[in-house]
């Protein structure tokens, strides 16, 4: 265990980006020579999809309270259906002869190392089996048909990493991003379930090596050299009709003894650069079987109602709900990373920015597959929000952090509570729109936004207890990250999420000394400037045209 531990300390120093310098990285990048975005399996029975594009009757203000969504039955429509609104394509852009698909599902660079697999067992729309989810054809590859007779159990979602297609631009660091990833693609599939009214558990109790095994990940020869899937999460969706209880050990000897079928394709880059530590750290964390806390279908908001907001000699009234009229596949479907931000624009309602703030609690039922207490807390630099002075706030996601946050920051925060709506607390009042840009290697979109911020994780005490839990922390970033983004669409702004910055020297801002609290993830929410020489193109235009 000690071993491990350091191993992942190690990588997690190693992998800091420092004023005097980044963390190592290729010293040149081919464009010519990025790696496939699309995963495909050569030899494999191909299922389409039913067409991508339908549209749900549900809000996006409704899946605050997933009760109220009438469940959608399980078949192959709606399935195609989830695995779009979860990873599929989104849009394409183009720039001259440059064309590019952007997903539901975000990633760093837009390099996609998550792939996401279906397990199917006793429907009757579709064998029971391991299917491989290809976003660009809207098509499953059949992995493995299962040879025995399971009981209807419903299906299952499984996702993977491919560190290497992220590693191709960002070398050593490029791990945490991965994990990231996992946790963004994680919370999108809890949107695009909960727009089916659909509940997204997840099979935390299962190992790294259980989860190789059921996705086929552990069958070395189907796989390039150095182009392998690392195993992340088992989820399971569950559907309206009784179902009856998954039994783990059946399932997986089941997939062992199945018919396994195809091979994966190149990548179709060359491998340039090796970052062996990546490979290290994946080691140390593998995750074994575990006892989990028991998972809690549906949590309540603690307060979603209205409250008043004194603003000098103004009293405003503000509600925590989700004023946003437009669909959840609306919502879904239009979500984007933003590149530029209007550095001029009108402060954003706080009515918008608490909303936002509230959504990301973990008693909010965005996180009602989140069966841990909250591990992260944000530090935010708020720049222009109607009614709150510049400077830096902290929002505590679980109430028993707050002492140990205040013991660990700088004695000069106040630590005011601004509102009983939400736990936000005021640290200082400044203009931070230099720090915040400064500390997120120069990037403006930190300083041009209404707000940036520090996603900050108990981090010593986590990682002594558990080496795999590294991974979760990055996991439950992700899972706000996700939860921001679609929030900021639905207040008509936008976000990003930013993974370079300079660790450090945020520890420093905020008076951390020492590894108890580290930062692990920045974003930043704003008014987007459009890059007006870009063409958006439909997101399954090319299906269209295949099947005239």
């Amino acid at each position: 265990m000690k071993q491990t531990t350091e191993t992942v300390l190690n990588y997690h120093n190693r992998t800091k980006h420092r004023l005097e310098r980044y963390a190592k990285g290729p010293e040149s990048i081919d464009w010519e020579d990025q790696p496939d975005l699309f995963r495909r399996f050569s030899g494999c029975k191909l299922i389409n999809l039913p067409k991508p594009g339908a549209e749900l009757k549900p809000l996006f203000a409704d899946l605050d309270t997933p009760e109220i969504i009438f469940p959608q039955p399980l078949n192959l429509t709606t399935v195609g259906l989830l695995l779009e609104l979860a990873f599929g394509l989104s849009a394409w852009k183009q720039y001259g002869s440059s064309r590019w698909a952007l997903r539901c599902n975000p990633s760093s660079g837009n390099l996609h190392p998550t792939e996401a697999y279906l397990i199917s067992t006793g429907n009757d729309f579709i064998e029971s089996g391991v299917y491989h989810y290809v976003s660009h054809d809207h098509s499953l590859e059949q992995r493995c048909l299962f040879n025995g007779n399971l009981p209807d159990s419903g299906i299952l979602i499984g996702l993977s990493s491919i560190h290497w297609r992220e590693a191709w631009k960002y070398g050593e660091r490029a791990y945490r991003y991965c994990q990231h990833d996992t946790g963004h693609a994680l919370g999108a599939l809890r949107y695009a379930a909960a727009a089916l009214g659909w509940p997204v558990e997840l099979l935390a109790e299962w190992s790294d090596m259980d989860i190789s095994t059921l996705l086929g990940l552990n069958r070395n020869d189907d796989f390039k050299l150095l182009e392998h899937e690392s195993p992340d999460i088992i989820c399971r969706i569950n559907t309206p009709v009784d179902r009856k209880p998954l039994a783990a050990k059946n399932l997986l000897e089941t997939s062992q003894s199945g018919a396994w079928f195809g091979k994966a394709d190149s990548l179709r880059a060359y491998h340039l650069y090796k970052w062996p530590i990546i490979d290290e750290v994946a080691n140390a964390v593998s995750k074994p079987t575990t006892s989990e806390p028991e998972w809690q279908a549906v949590r309540r908001p603690p307060r979603m109602v209205e409250v008043s907001h004194s603003v000098g000699n103004r009293c405003d009234q503000y509600t925590l709900k989700s004023s946003c009229t437009k669909t959840a596949t609306a919502i879904i479907r239009q979500r984007r990373s933003a590149q530029q931000f209007d550095g001029k624009m009108a402060p954003l309602p706080m009515t918008d920015f608490y909303r936002m703030l509230a959504a990301v609690l973990p008693t909010t039922a965005a996180f009602e597959l989140w069966r841990w207490p909250a591990k992260i807390h944000l530090f935010i630099f708020v720049h222009r929000v109607d009614g709150l002075t510049p400077g830096l706030y902290a929002l505590p996601r679980d109430h028993a952090a707050l002492g140990k946050l205040q013991a660990t920051t700088l004695a000069d925060f106040d630590w005011q509570k601004v509102d009983d709506a939400i736990p936000l607390y005021h640290l200082y009042s400044g203009n931070c729109r230099q720090i915040a840009k400064t500390l997120s290697c120069h990037q403006p979109i930190a300083s041009d936004s209404a707000f940036s911020l520090a996603m900050v994780a108990e981090f010593g005490e986590t990682i002594e207890s558990a080496p795999w839990l590294y991974r979760r922390l990055f996991w439950e970033c992700g899972l706000i990250g996700q939860t921001l983004y679609l929030e900021a669409e639905a207040a008509g702004v936008r976000g990003t999420g930013i993974g370079c910055y300079f660790d450090d020297s945020v520890h420093e801002l905020l008076g951390i000394k020492d590894s108890a609290f580290q930062s692990l993830y920045h974003f930043t929410v704003g008014k987007p400037l459009e890059d007006k020489r870009l063409e958006t193109l439909p997101a399954y235009g090319h299906l269209d045209l295949q099947r005239l």
